[in-house]
C-alpha cells in the first residue's frame, strides 16, 4: 500500500482522527483531564507544600509496599534521581556515576546530572543489550553510584535474571558505591521474578518509582529509601523548585493509580505474553523479548516509517481504532519499531485481533 496522499495531515488533522476513534490498542488509551479528575476521590485532604494529607498518606503507602524506611514525594522522576545521586556523590567524595547508554539521565535530561550537579557521567556496556557484570568489571575509577533500570525499557522492558542482578549490585557494594534502582517501572517486574516489591527494592540503597508510567497517575514520583538519605532528597527537592504549594493533585491521582492499577500487572504479563503467542510467527513481525518479560514489549515491522504511519492512519480512519501516530527508526530504513505497553486499554482487544492489526500495519 502506497502511503495516502495527506498521509494523515498535519498535527491538528491527525488529532482529529485520533479524535473519532472508540478502540485504543496501546496503554490505557486516550485519557482526557475528566477521566484523570475523576479518579480523583472527593474527600482527598490536601497538603501544603508537600506536608499532611494525601501527600503523606501516599508516601506511606510506598514505604509499605517497598519496604523502606521512608519516601518523599517529588513532581518528576528527573528531580529525584539527580537529587538522589547527588546525595549519594557527596556522601562518597566521589562523582562518577555508572549507568547502561540508554539511560533516562543521559538520553533525556540534557546532561543534567553533570550540568546542575557536577557529577560525571559514565555510560557503560553496550545500547542493544542489558549491562552485565563483566561490564561492570571493567570500570576501574572509583564510583559515587551504579544505577540499574527495571525494567529496560529501550530493550522492550528486559530484566536480568535474578542472579545476575545480584551479582551487579553486589559489584556496587565492593566498589564502595551506592546501588540506586530506577525503577519507574518497577511495578511491572514481579511476574517476571516471582518476588514481592520489597524484595526487589530492597537489593539497592534507594529506589525511584513512577506513577504516571503503567499507573496512569497524572505526574510524579517517589524516592524510597533510608531516612537521612530521604531527608537530604526532600531538601534537594526544594532547591530544585518542587516543593510546590499543592501537591495533593499529583498525590492523589497517583494513589488512584496505584490502587487501581497495581493489582492488574498480573494481568496485563499474561495479555502480553499472550499476544506475543499470537504474532509470533507472522511473517514481517518480530517480538522483543520474546516471550515478553513484563507488561511491554516492542515490535519489530518490516515496513518504511511513512508506509507505518498511511497504514496505521488509514486503520484508524477505516475501524476507529489507534494504534501508534508514528513509528521509530532502527537500525534499517526498512524495519519499524512500535513499543507496546499492555494496559486498560489494551485488555479489550483479543491476542487474535491484535494479529490481523499488526498484518495490517508491516503490510503497509
Amino acid at each position: 500500500m502506497q502511503p495516502s496522499d495527506d498521509a494523515g495531515g498535519g498535527p491538528d488533522a491527525q488529532a482529529a482522527i485520533e479524535g473519532a476513534c472508540t478502540r485504543f490498542l496501546h496503554w490505557h488509551g486516550r485519557r482526557r483531564p475528566a477521566d484523570l479528575l475523576a479518579e480523583i476521590p472527593a474527600d482527598v485532604v490536601p497538603d501544603r507544600y508537600g506536608d499532611g494529607g494525601v501527600v503523606v498518606e501516599l508516601e506511606g503507602e510506598v514505604a509499605e509496599l517497598l519496604g523502606t524506611d521512608a519516601t518523599v514525594f517529588l513532581p518528576s522522576g528527573t528531580m529525584a534521581q539527580q537529587a538522589a545521586l547527588r546525595v549519594h556523590a557527596d556522601r562518597r567524595g566521589r562523582r562518577t556515576v555508572v549507568f547502561h547508554p540508554a539511560c533516562h539521565l543521559e538520553a533525556n535530561e540534557g546532561r543534567a546530572y553533570e550540568r546542575l550537579h557536577g557529577l560525571v557521567g559514565r555510560p557503560t556496556g553496550s545500547p542493544e543489550r542489558l549491562l552485565t557484570l563483566d561490564d561492570l568489571d571493567g570500570v576501574a575509577e572509583p564510583v559515587a553510584a551504579l544505577v540499574l533500570e527495571l525494567p529496560q525499557r529501550d530493550l522492550g522492558g528486559q530484566l536480568p535474571d535474578w542472579d545476575d542482578l545480584l551479582a551487579q549490585v553486589e559489584w556496587a557494594r565492593r566498589s564502595g558505591a551506592a546501588a540506586h534502582l530506577d525503577g519507574a517501572r518497577l511495578w511491572e517486574c514481579t511476574p517476571f521474578y516471582g518476588r514481592g516489591l520489597a524484595e526487589i527494592a530492597g537489593l539497592f540503597d534507594t529506589v525511584y518509582v513512577s506513577f504516571y508510567k503503567l499507573l496512569g497517575g497524572l505526574a510524579g514520583c517517589c524516592l524510597a529509601g533510608p531516612r537521612d538519605i530521604v531527608a537530604e532528597v526532600r531538601e534537594w527537592r526544594t532547591r530544585h523548585g518542587g516543593t510546590l504549594f499543592a501537591l495533593w493533585p499529583y498525590a492523589a491521582s497517583a494513589l488512584a493509580g496505584l490502587r487501581l492499577r497495581l493489582p492488574r500487572v498480573p494481568v496485563y504479563a499474561a495479555h502480553a505474553k499472550a499476544i506475543a503467542d499470537a504474532v509470533r510467527d507472522l511473517p514481517g513481525v518480530a517480538v522483543v523479548p520474546d516471550p515478553p518479560q513484563t507488561p511491554m514489549l516492542h515490535l519489530l515491522l518490516d515496513t518504511g516509517a511513512e508506509q507505518f504511519r498511511a497504514a496505521a492512519l488509514d486503520l484508524a480512519r477505516e475501524q476507529g481504532v489507534w494504534t501508534w501516530p508514528r513509528s521509530q527508526p532502527t537500525g534499517s530504513p526498512h524495519v519499524q519499531r512500535v513499543e507496546l505497553t499492555v494496559g486498560d486499554a489494551t485488555l479489550g482487544f483479543e491476542p487474535g485481533e491484535v494479529r490481523d492489526i499488526l498484518r495490517r500495519l508491516a503490510a503497509g
